[in-house]
């Protein structure tokens, strides 16, 4: 039996920043995706590709925040976010990387439970890093946004 894998960190984030992008109600539906780079090609270290901040999902031009490029924003998505971002995408050639650099221990709890691999980041202030290496891990990385984003909020952030 031939199993299909997606490993490629690219289509990965993307996968993730259609995931909470679709998202309309609820705490996913106060999230967006912003500074979106939608030309960024995988490196070792891990590229730059979306920010998700918290809030009312407008950036710096007034424009609604889309990954796909279509929101009349500067080509290759280079924008800053009004509101406060909550987390950073890294595509690397084979998996994806989030940075929380909000609520660290709650998105390291919710990544570990929910199966990810989960590494804290010593900097000043501390981040968490999560690693989507699937297709497949991108529903349980959507569960961690989704818990970061609820402590978050709940938090009036």
């Amino acid at each position: 039996m031939v199993r299909d894998e997606l490993t490629d960190g690219t289509r990965i984030g993307r996968l993730l920043s259609s995931e909470i992008h679709g998202h309309e109600r609820g705490v996913l539906g106060r999230l967006r995706i912003v500074d979106a780079n939608t030309d960024v090609e995988a490196t070792d270290a891990g590229a730059f590709a979306f920010a998700i901040a918290a809030g009312g999902g407008r950036d710096a031009t007034g424009s609604d925040a889309d990954v796909s490029g279509n929101d009349g924003g500067p080509p290759g998505g280079d924008r800053v976010a009004i509101d406060g971002r909550m987390a950073e995408a890294y595509v690397h050639p084979d998996r994806l990387r989030v940075e929380f650099s909000v609520e660290p221990a709650t998105a390291a709890s919710a990544g570990h439970d929910h199966g990810l691999r989960v590494r804290p980041k010593s900097v000043d202030p501390p981040r968490t890093l999560v690693f989507v290496e699937d297709g497949a891990e991108v529903k349980a990385a959507l569960r961690v946004v989704r818990a970061v984003a609820e402590e978050r909020l709940q938090d009036g952030g």
